[in-house]
């Protein structure tokens, strides 16, 4: 498994990357791996409001439907468009993929390092 340090985790298994004023949100080498092969992607639209440890959208693999949950609160500033046609980037990259762009961001203090999130993988098994 993959833990880059530079990013930030939730326990619901997304990743977080603050830009400036932007938090960048995507879905982390764990998740991908549970879920299997990605084949659909549902996602909030440009402006929607999106609330800390609440569902912003959902994610379809071959095994299972699953909530995305969101790492912070704010309003949606931008959505990775490409990921609509091409789920499957998510299990390829998923580090390299980000779901969606949040502005106006609170809510952050459940957040993880990398060394607490791999901790937790671990325990989760």
């Amino acid at each position: 498994m993959n833990y880059p340090v530079e990013l930030q985790y939730t326990k619901s298994h997304e990743w977080v990357k603050t830009e400036g004023d932007v938090t960048v949100v995507g879905i982390s080498d764990f998740a991908q791996d549970a879920l299997g092969d990605v084949v659909f992607v549902n996602l909030p639209g440009v402006g929607d409001e999106v609330t800390a440890e609440e569902a912003f959208g959902d994610v379809e693999s071959v095994k299972a439907v699953s909530d995305l949950i969101s790492p912070v609160s704010g309003v949606v500033l931008e959505v990775n468009e490409e990921l609509l046609d091409h789920p499957e980037l998510l299990n390829s990259d998923p580090y390299g993929n980000w779901l969606i762009k949040v502005e106006q961001v609170t809510d952050t203090e459940e957040l993880l390092d990398a060394a607490a999130y791999e901790a937790f993988c671990a325990q989760e098994g």
